[in-house]
């Protein structure tokens, strides 16, 4: 049975910049109540007042999400509150751009830790509790590099293509069981993503850019819908579905391109 508004709670990862800020402010405005989990707790802080102010109900929980103990914990504290997760939008990543082999292997493992561990992790503890209520929702973020190889962004690509595989595997697996997983795979998109993976922006990046409340109003319109996967933007949906139809290594050698000032 799905849960009446004043007693849905989604608990959105990355919620302390960039999408998952989006995500959060979109499922509010939607009257649901939000468990927001990042590293850095005082912009979380900021966003709980702000939505608070709105009248939404919102925890924060500061957390490293590379960390299997501490999603271990996030699970158990909330079980303790009583907090039931209705909505789960595993959000949190981040891209590494370069040159694979000059990578630092630290960072590319951190990368994967939270991009495809952290996301699997907190799917599996979450998962469970959702298909017995009979309902619930998961939103994965992946990328449309996920469609791709991406030279310059191999291993991050890579992560994203786990993450398309493995979400729509789980949809089916959970058919008829009132729980849905949906996928997002948006493009570039105006936060600090460029920033933080250590890329400048291309004349292709920029012309393609979308804004972060665009995608997130996407991402939870198909999540709530139970759809299987969204891909946010004709031209970034238009790219996804002919490389279906383009050789791998052509693919990999148009994409690096584009990534190429």
């Amino acid at each position: 049975m799905t849960p009446e508004p004043d007693h849905r709670t989604a608990l959105v990862t990355g919620a302390s910049s960039g999408l998952g800020v989006a995500f959060a402010r979109e499922l509010a405005r939607r009257g649901w109540n939000l468990v927001l989990v990042a590293r850095s707790e005082a912009p979380m802080q900021q966003l709980a007042d702000e939505l608070r102010a709105d009248g939404a109900m919102v925890q924060v929980h500061p957390a490293d999400l590379a960390d299997a103990g501490a999603r271990e914990a996030l699970l158990a504290n909330l079980a303790s509150a009583g907090v039931q997760i209705d909505a789960l939008v595993n959000n949190a990543g981040f891209g590494v751009f370069g040159e694979f082999a000059d990578t630092d292997w630290a960072r590319l493992e951190s990368m994967l830790m939270v991009d495809v561990m952290a996301l699997t992790h907190l799917t599996r503890l979450f998962l469970p509790g959702m298909r017995q209520r009979g309902y619930g929702r998961v939103l994965q973020v992946a990328s449309t590099g996920a469609f791709q190889p991406t030279p310059g962004y191999a291993a991050y690509a890579a992560a994203k293509s786990y993450v398309l595989a493995f979400s729509h595997a789980l949809d089916e697996e959970l058919r008829g069981s009132g729980v849905h997983c949906t996928v997002v795979s948006p493009g570039v998109t105006a936060t600090r993503f460029l920033e933080v993976s250590g890329q400048r922006a291309t004349w292709y990046q920029r012309l393609t850019r979308m804004e972060a409340p665009a995608v997130a109003r996407r991402g939870i319109d198909a999540m709530l819908a139970g759809r299987a996967g969204v891909i946010t933007g004709w031209v970034n949906a238009l790219m996804a579905h002919s490389i279906r139809l383009t050789p791998r290594v052509l693919s990999a050698r148009v994409a690096g391109r584009l990534m190429r000032n």
